[in-house]
Formats: C-alpha cells, sequence, structure tokens
C-alpha cells in the first residue's frame, strides 16, 4: 500500500500532536488539585485511573499512527 505524500505527513504530525497533547494531560492530571484525580488521602480515584488508562491508550495508537505516517514520509523520500 502506498500512502500520498499530504497523508503521510498528516498521519505523522498526528502522531506528534497526540504525544504532546497527552503528555500535557497527564503532567496536569497528576498534579491535579481540584480533588478528583486525588482523594483527601493523596489515593488515586477511579477518574485518574480512567484517565490514565485513556492516555495510555491514546500514547500506543498515537505512536501507532506516527510510525505509519513515518514510514510513509521515508518511503516517499528513497524515491
Amino acid at each position: 500500500m502506498k500512502l500520498s505524500r499530504p497523508v503521510s505527513w498528516f498521519l505523522l504530525a498526528f502522531g506528534v500532536w497526540s504525544w504532546v497533547i497527552w503528555t500535557t494531560f497527564v503532567k496536569n492530571l497528576w498534579h491535579d488539585a481540584s480533588g478528583l484525580a486525588f482523594d483527601a488521602a493523596d489515593k488515586p480515584t477511579t477518574y485518574f485511573w480512567i484517565h490514565l488508562a485513556l492516555a495510555i491508550t491514546s500514547f500506543l495508537l498515537g505512536t501507532a499512527v506516527g510510525v505509519i505516517g513515518l514510514r510513509g514520509v521515508l518511503a516517499l523520500r528513497k524515491k
């Protein structure tokens, strides 16, 4: 399967964007002061675990999409 140049760059950019956004989200989640992520005893709440699972899933999917885009860009440069 061949990817066009715009599609390859879009997928690569999406992978990078996913890492930037979700890294920021996890940092904010970890330092949450609103009481949603950690209870009064500083133990993680269900909110924390669910959002951490969402972030990890997004990291994995963003990485997969970014790798596909990178491979497409590299394949186009070899031509």
